[in-house]
């Protein structure tokens, strides 16, 4: 096992991660902004150092500092938890080459799932169902493009090969306007990511995202633990997650299930990973692999009894899975709902210290936060202040107990998003499961 671990990131993932070190007696570094002097994981670390002023390019994003505060520290590995550099390839190649262990995959294959064509082709390649599209970047060819939409069947998509968080999309319903929509896309491509490859998909009108979470070690060995809706989202950004997913049947899951865990061994993949789906009428299409640990971990693990950032650990220091596919079995419903320092209609960001917080409890209540009396959430970064995680025998039972969750937590000095959390939770087509991406968009909008 690991002797002492870098926590290369902030918030309630950093704490997070430091507690699954503890329980496997790994100590820990706490790196942090000098904004985030008071977090707690910085508080409970074995070791704390100072990487750069508040600014994530000259902290959290900066390479050299975190690389050099292992070196000081004389730790073995760095975790990158989610968001900042996890699934920046140079940065995983930069941890290994000064000699560390880079708690993730290796950084060719962060680098194959980082570009979305590349990443298409590989899924292709390991049998997993993708959107029908292009098949690989659009050229320059204006014929050829509005062939291929055409073929495609409008509406389409323009995406760019670099892009991520919803950001390098754009939606073509006819073809009067696919060049300049190509067009456009490229130069956004290029200011935003360095690079204007595009390609084009067909667009799902009504589907909803299923993503199945894997893990696998670097001895071929390679296991699925079932999917999570993320449908309820507003602008590309996830605000409510379950799982299971409401009216996938067994035998889907495990067939898809199984497509990525074969998928996992063709790329020889290594850690934790999340295949992402669009899934419209019984059918999965594969959009895109995070290379990490994902925000919504918590209701897989709450339905599987698997702690998904030990298992991080384990298989970074070299040892083998702990499970095997058959010793998988989903255990009742878990729902996620994150909690955001922001205006609950405005959706304006809303830093602040917390004059008061108190977190619910009661059978199947988990809280995944950073937060507490007197903590000063800076301006600097994400708003997302924790997740309240519930669990229940059954769905109904799950929902309840979030209507419950939400009704006890106390945030005082700062507004937050609980409100509309409540109202997802009481909304009839929530309730009754399966609605789509666009819902929750459509559903503010009618507000």
């Amino acid at each position: 096992m690991l002797d002492k671990v870098v926590i290369a990131n902030r918030g309630e993932i950093a704490l997070r991660i430091l507690r699954a070190c503890r329980e496997l007696g790994i100590k820990t570094v706490a790196v942090h902004s000098s904004a985030d002097r008071e977090l707690k994981h910085v508080l409970l670390a074995d070791e704390s150092v100072c990487i750069g002023p508040a600014p994530s390019a000259q902290s959290y994003l900066n390479i050299p500092a975190i690389i050099a505060a292992a070196e000081v520290t004389d730790a073995e590995g760095i975790h990158p938890g989610y968001g900042f550099l996890s699934e920046n390839a140079d940065f995983a190649e930069r941890v290994e080459q000064s000699g560390f262990v880079f708690i993730g995959p290796k950084a060719e294959t962060i680098r194959l799932m980082g570009d979305k064509v590349s990443a298409i082709k590989a899924m292709k390649q390991a049998g997993i169902p993708c959107v029908p599209g292009s098949d690989g970047p659009l050229g320059e060819d204006p014929d050829e493009n509005l062939r291929l939409g055409r073929e495609i069947g409008y509406p389409v998509i323009i995406k760019a090969a670099g892009g991520g968080g919803g950001r390098g999309m754009r939606v073509v319903h006819n073809e009067a306007n696919l060049l300049s929509a190509i067009s456009l896309t490229k130069s956004e491509a290029a200011a935003a990511f360095g690079n204007d490859t595009v390609y084009m998909e067909k667009f799902l009108e009504r589907p909803r995202h299923i993503e199945i979470q894997v893990l696998a070690d670097q001895f071929g060995n390679a296991i699925h633990l079932g999917e999570r809706d993320c449908s309820m989202q507003r602008r590309h950004q996830k605000v409510v997650e379950e799982a299971p997913a409401p009216g996938i049947t067994d035998e889907e899951r495990r067939r898809i299930g199984e497509r990525c865990a074969e998928a996992c061994r063709q790329l020889g993949y290594r850690g934790a990973g999340t295949f992402e789906f669009l899934y419209e009428n019984g059918e999965f299409y594969f959009i895109e692999m995070n290379t990490r640990v994902q925000v919504e971990h918590p209701v897989t693990e709450m339905i599987t009894g698997v702690d998904i950032v030990r298992e991080q650990l384990r298989i970074a220091a070299g040892e083998p899975l702990s499970y095997r596919q058959e010793d998988i079995v989903l255990r009742g419903h878990a729902i996620e709902c994150r909690i955001n320092a922001e205006d609950p209609v405005k959706f304006i960001p809303s830093p602040g210290i917390v004059e008061q917080y108190h977190t619910p409890g009661g059978p199947g209540v988990r809280v995944d936060s950073h937060i507490y009396n007197g903590y000063y959430v800076p301006p600097h970064y994400d708003s997302m202040i924790g997740k309240l995680i519930v669990h229940g025998d059954t769905r109904e039972t799950a929902i309840a107990r979030m209507r419950t969750a939400l009704a006890e937590i106390v945030i005082g000095g700062i507004k937050t998003n609980i409100p509309l959390h409540q109202d997802i939770m009481n909304d009839a087509n929530f309730v009754q499961g399966g609605t789509n991406i666009h819902y929750l968009e459509k559903k503010l909008e009618l507000s």
